[in-house]
């Protein structure tokens, strides 16, 4: 150990008080004590420097293991040579030796002051610690000055006791060496790397844990080979996560020398320690890696049955917790003493103490939870090198068996059994499915799939093998991870199972199949299943509906399973179930066969009617996609909400997908452009998907609708649809994309993507405007390129069949458009039908009435009534500003400045604010300077300056405190506010 003394001055100042006093005649000890490595050998070197520099003979020992079975062994290497005393040999321990030796010290001390330097006294073998207290008895009168440096630790197995033990007080100055604190360890890190900041020096002050040698070895290591890591340019190196990472070594191998100084039995409690604490590890980096459960995840639905892993209700008699949540362990304490003890096979009593100990000299600390930890990751790794991986194993699986006997929290002791082999004991897989199950219902899919393929290694009968890996497979696909979801569920329909578990199998394949974009093999993989249902006819129509529903990814396929379905439903219903029944509903809602009224009608009568539970979750999720294109809002978030409630929810089903695309259809419905940009995440951000889903469609729309016109653009581009699977997603995404397309002007673009989205709809039999209503918007972009004859021929076509499905949504949007197409007095008319018609609505339409608002005072203009025209077109500004729909609240405004309109329309809140605009709003709300946001975003300070001014007007804030409630404010979508345009 190298570096300057640090708050040691007391022991110092105490050691030159001493030397004097020796020098003057009278002597005494010094008993150094402390723990190891806090530094007790340098405190000892400086004053044998001290003493010698002050004309002081210095007689020196350092004691060693080795030396205990050798008598004197200590004394002997204190007093060198003797060539006065041919007699004495090793070996030699009676009272003769020692009065030998004593009168071989007062020879020395008539010649002068001595000082007598004994380091790691404990060590030293018995004759040679009495020799030292009999020492210290007589040295009052001498010139001899005795210096001894002896440990002082809390160990498991106690050792010796202390050379002061029967001494009298008076004749020992005893000074015991404390941990070095953060600030005086900081000074160390900082005198070693200048530039190191404050987040850093922390880190390697806890990695210290309060002990010079190891504060000392782990700086030595940082500054000895490049091997630590990429040097920053600050020239500080990253502080590593394990102890593999240092070179050369210094630090694991202080901190083995440590650990082999404590005895071999306060070594494993210290390994069991560190082995434990990887667990709870496990079970925060559960809390926060994938955050709390969203409302209606997969999880938050009622038990179905203990038969089923997680999920179904596991039983509450186990005798440990089943709270949801990772929460913290109830082990803490004296209670976690007596865990670590069983884990360590030591007594509890002295582990108690122990835990005491090491927190008292900063080794450990204590978490949120109280429950003692190593002061520092690097520090718990570098305890467990070289521990075996079996004693490992045992550790955790004592501390499993231990909690569980305690009644501990089921994900507690199952993070142990994660680090075990198999025990092959049924408290075991009952403890991993559980916590399974409480993972699921916390929306913890890679917990819960970890917890599973462990329960794999447990002896498991064919059948209830088949149920896990049903079970896992679908919560890897979860997890995304597709590839070995798949390779579990193939395996799982190869294991002999009841029909039902083959099903529920069966559809899970099929549905991890599709979403990899190979549905040829998800159909074969329904088909086979199908084969094997004979004497199951509700089995089999499950199997039907769930073909059906994946077909709708393959043309050919859809078109010949449900020409199938409407031939069996002709002659016999009963055949095709009412699942089957309802996606007949909804095929014939997007063919333009039937109306509004007549679907919802028949969905209806199907939801009254009984259901097999593995066929009900089809029948609500087509019913609330039915009803929302019915426009019966509130009816389809009760069937969304039902049907998310129902999901099995450790089992893939592909009902869960559709459900909340259907609630996010419902969203868009309502304009709540804010809650779908939420659900979207990070819409611009890096993809997880290589093709776009219908939630993304909704993002970009949402982005159009707020004036987010660069985040629109790059999501717009984010994919490759070249190589997107046939679907109907991909053809939503199409039409948003035309959207985008169409509000940055580009109209070209913009029909080239509305009529690719068309086409590929009559390729799948779908004409009805309820799912996208390309039509129209093909016809605005038309007319804005010149094509007024096409233009009016798509809107009329779109009428016709918005009017076969007879909403007012539909048919107000195609009136509007039709009369933009038409214009003239023809035209006016059919503006004003549209926007009465969607006044009237039942439903919320505001976005459709805003547009409609918009194009009918357009018309006005053009007919030269321009005071109607401002009424209408402040009318549609005032209701974008409630809605935030920026994009149409500032075309409204241009709008009114056309017809002669003063005064000025504003947007404001977070949603009115540029894509520029937000970046450096956020980063200031973060709490960076706006240097340094000039620094990461490659701008001029006043660029940043100008930005942040045009923001806080914007959120109406004066202060920059105020940014990040302002930003996250309920309702963030853009405030617009009309500043009071003249009156005529």
């Amino acid at each position: 150990m190298t570096g300057p003394l640090r708050e040691r001055d007391g022991a110092t100042a105490l050691l030159v008080a001493e030397t004097e006093r020796a020098r003057s005649g009278s002597g005494g000890l010094v008993l150094l004590r402390g723990a190891t490595g806090t530094g007790r050998t340098a405190v000892l070197e400086s004053a044998v420097r001290h003493a010698a520099d002050r004309g002081l003979r210095v007689l020196r020992a350092r004691c060693s293991p080795e030396d205990t079975g050798m008598p004197f062994a200590t004394v002997l290497q204190l007093l060198g040579p003797v060539p006065d005393f041919p007699d004495l040999a090793p070996g030699l321990h009676d009272r003769g030796s020692a009065a030998r030796l004593w009168r071989l010290l007062l020879s020395y001390a008539a010649e002068g002051p001595l000082l007598v330097a004994v380091d790691d006294v404990h060590l030293a073998d018995a004759p040679s610690r009495r020799w030292l207290r009999e020492a210290v008895r007589r040295v009052d009168r001498l010139p001899v000055l005795l210096v001894a440096g002896e440990r002082s630790q809390y160990d498991i197995d106690p050792g010796p006791t202390g050379l002061a033990q029967s001494l009298p007080p008076s004749l020992v100055r005893a000074h015991t060496l404390d941990p070095l604190g953060d600030e005086a360890a900081a000074g160390l890190v900082r005198a070693a790397f200048p530039a190191a900041g404050p987040h850093w020096t922390a880190e390697a002050v806890r990695a210290g844990a309060g002990s010079p040698m190891l504060l000392h070895a782990l700086l030595d290591d940082l500054r000895s080979h490049p091997r630590t890591g990429r040097p920053t340019p600050d020239g500080v190196p990253p502080l590593p996560e394990t102890c593999a990472a240092l070179y050369p070594g210094s630090y694991p191998a202080a901190v083995s020398w440590w650990l082999n100084s404590a005895g071999p039995a306060t070594a494993d409690v210290a390994r069991c320690l560190a082995a434990l604490e990887q667990a709870w590890s496990d079970d925060e980096a559960a809390a926060t890696a994938e955050g709390p459960a969203p409302e209606h995840a997969p999880g938050h639905g009622p038990d179905h049955g203990p038969d089923h892993g997680p999920g179904h209700g596991p039983d509450h008699g186990h005798g440990y917790a089943l709270d949801h949540g990772p929460g913290h362990a109830r082990g803490h304490g004296a209670d976690f003493a007596g865990l670590l003890a069983t884990a360590a096979g030591a007594d509890p009593a002295r582990v108690d103490g122990w835990l005491t100990a090491m927190t008292r000299i900063g080794m450990l600390r204590h978490d949120t939870a109280g429950r003692p930890r190593w002061a520092h990751p690097l520090l718990r790794d570098a305890v467990l090198t070289g521990w075996p991986t079996s004693r490992r194993e045992a550790a955790h699986r004592a501390a499993a068996e231990t909690m569980l006997n305690r009644g501990e929290r089921v994900e507690a002791i199952a993070r142990h059994l994660l680090r075990t082999p198999a025990v092959p004991l049924p408290w075991a897989l009952r403890v991993l499915r559980d916590a399974a199950t409480v993972a699921v219902h916390d929306a913890r899919p890679r917990d819960a799939a970890a917890y599973l393929r462990r329960a794999l290694a447990e002896p498991l009968a064919d059948d209830r093998r088949q149920r896990l890996l049903t079970e896992l497979g679908s919560l890897e696909y979860a997890s995304a991870d597709a590839a070995a979801a798949i390779a579990r569920l193939a395996e799982a329909q190869h294991l002999p199972a009841e029909p039902r578990d083959r099903v529920r199998a069966a559809v899970a394949l099929g549905t991890a199949l599709a979403g990899r974009g190979e549905i040829r093999t998800a159909l074969d993989v329904m088909r086979r299943t199908e084969g094997r249902l004979d004497g199951h006819p509700g089995l089999t129509r499950t199997v039907q509906t769930a073909t059906a529903l994946l077909s709708d990814m393959d043309l050919a396929a859809r078109q010949e399973i449900y020409g199938r379905l409407f031939e069996t439903d002709g002659h016999s219903p009963e055949l095709v179930g009412t699942a089957g029944q309802i996606l007949l509903v909804r095929y014939a809602a997007t063919a333009g066969l039937i109306s509004a009224g007549e679907a919802m009608t028949r969905v209806r009568a199907l939801l009254a009617q009984p259901a097999d539970p593995l066929a009900e979750p089809f029948l609500l999720g087509t019913a609330a996609a039915v009803a929302q294109w019915a426009d019966e809002l509130d009816e389809a978030d009760r069937l969304v909400d039902r049907g998310l409630a129902e999901q099995h929810p450790a089992l893939l089903h592909p009902m869960q997908h559709a459900l909340l695309n259907t609630r996010a259809d419902i969203a868009a419905a309502r304009g709540h452009h804010t809650a779908l940009l939420g659900a979207a995440g990070d819409a611009t951000g890096p993809r997880s998907r290589p093709w776009p889903t219908n939630r993304d469609a909704h993002a970009l729309m949402a982005l159009v609708h707020t004036g987010r016109a660069e985040e629109a653009a790059r999501l717009a581009h984010a994919f490759d649809l070249s190589r997107a699977p046939e679907s109907w997603e991909l053809n939503r995404f199409l039409y948003a994309r035309g959207v985008q397309r169409a509000a940055a002007g580009d109209h070209a673009g913009a029909v080239h993507d509305f009529l690719e989205c068309g086409r590929r709809q009559a390729a799948r039999e779908v004409v009805s405007p309820v799912v996208t209503p390309w039509r129209t918007a093909a016809a605005l972009s038309r007319l804005a390129l010149g094509g007024g004859q096409e233009a009016l021929d798509l809107a009329a076509e779109e009428l016709r069949l918005a009017q076969a499905w007879n909403t007012p949504r539909t048919v107000g949007r195609a009136l509007r458009v039709l009369g933009s197409a038409t214009g003239g007095r023809r035209g006016l008319k059919l503006a004003g039908e549209a926007v009465d018609m969607l006044r009237e609505a039942p439903a919320d339409t505001g976005t459709e009435l805003v547009e409609a608002l918009l194009a009918q005072g357009r018309q006005l203009l053009a007919a030269g009534e321009r005071g109607r025209a401002r009424d209408r077109l402040r009318e549609a500004a005032d209701l974008a500003e409630r809605r935030g729909e920026v994009r149409l609240f500032t075309l409204a405004g241009l709008a009114l400045r056309e017809g002669g309109a003063r005064g000025s329309l504003t947007a404001t809140g977070s949603g009115a604010l540029t894509g520029s605009e937000r970046r450096i709003a956020e980063l200031a709300a973060a709490g960076r300077t706006n240097t340094e946001i000039a620094d990461l975003l490659h701008l001029a300070r006043r660029t940043v300056e100008t930005h942040l001014t045009s923001t806080y007007r914007k959120l109406g804030i004066r202060r920059r405190t105020e940014l990040p409630a302002a930003l996250t404010r309920s309702g963030s979508g853009s405030r617009p506010v009309c500043a009071g345009p003249a009156p005529d």
